[in-house]
């Protein structure tokens, strides 16, 4: 860049947070989300089929439950668990990862059921381009803080996102004969 201005690149995503940059896109319709998501298929039913329960009305906001609710349920994997409970476990941890550290508001407390689709077949995830979203968000947000009649900011600066603009402005990945350097 010409005046010594730092950008984030797919490939310093791809290479510091290790998310995959091919594969298909990370997307989904968040207006209507309940006729998005399995043909129609009430949000709530869904997520009480994938989780085994719901969370009590007032751990829920729209669309949204409390971090402290997943938290507090799914943080230690009973020692007798089975297979499915793993599941159920691991798709907790994965939806909390995704809404508050890739994906998070500035609160960084809600967790949001329109990762459902993702997390409903563990073992398609790998398939999607998380690296690419991540960095699509991260650009959306910097657009609304850098946009001073925004006040709403659509998330907070995490730690990880801060290295990525760090290590990409001390050039940390360079490149000679198509060989990454980081």
């Amino acid at each position: 860049m010409p005046f010594g201005e730092c950008t984030v690149t797919l490939q310093d995503v791809a290479f510091q947070l290790g998310l995959p940059v091919d594969g298909e896109a990370v997307s989904g319709c968040l207006g209507e989300f309940e006729t998005y998501i399995e043909g129609g298929r009430p949000a709530w039913e869904w997520f009480q089929d994938l989780f085994s329960e719901l969370p009590p009305p007032n751990k829920v906001k729209q669309m949204t439950v409390h971090f402290t609710w997943f938290h507090e349920r799914f943080s230690v994997l009973p020692p007798d668990a089975n297979e499915e409970t793993v599941r159920i476990y691991a798709r907790a941890y994965i939806m909390m990862l995704l809404s508050t550290q890739l994906f998070g508001d500035k609160s960084a407390n809600r967790v949001h059921i329109r990762w459902l689709p993702f997390v409903a077949n563990l073992d398609e995830m790998g398939r999607y381009s998380w690296g690419s979203a991540a960095l699509a968000w991260l650009y959306r947000c910097m657009c609304r803080v850098a946009n001073r009649n925004v006040t709403n900011h659509a998330m907070k600066v995490d730690s990880f996102f801060i290295n990525l603009v760090t290590h990409s402005n001390r050039g940390g990945l360079q490149q000679s004969n198509g060989t990454v350097h980081g």
